[in-house]
């Protein structure tokens, strides 16, 4: 009984860990505070932390993490860590949208610093 016992009790936690390392993926749909922007818009009026959703294309990637994104309203710097980027390959010609926040700097032009990307289909 007593070994049947230490094999649970080093079962279970092992399972429990395996199912807490489970990667949780959940898409809300409904509706949002966030909304929808334009460059032109952030830049006329940039507001630091502001949360913003925008829809465009990323033209360029011009440093690590760094990208130029346009909506046909005007050029802004978009943020993107690796992680954030779609399963699909993304270039120039795929429209995608970027919700995150305005970024902010007394010594360069306002950025968005991007939370989440998806293709737009």
């Amino acid at each position: 009984m007593s070994a049947r016992f230490n094999v649970l009790s080093l079962l279970a936690p092992a399972m429990l860990a395996g199912a807490l390392a489970l990667p949780a993926y959940a898409q809300y749909s409904g509706p949002s505070t966030i909304k929808e922007g334009t460059v032109a818009g952030i830049l006329a009026n940039p507001v630091d932390d502001q949360a913003v959703q925008l829809q465009g294309h990323l033209l360029r990637r011009t440093a690590n993490d760094k990208y130029i994104f346009s909506d046909g309203t005007g050029e802004i710097v978009a943020e993107i860590k690796d992680k954030r980027f779609p399963a699909q390959p993304v270039d120039e010609k795929t429209k995608v949208e970027l919700v995150g926040e305005v970024d902010t700097g007394l010594t360069r032009p306002p950025e968005i610093e991007v939370d989440s990307m998806r293709v737009v289909q």
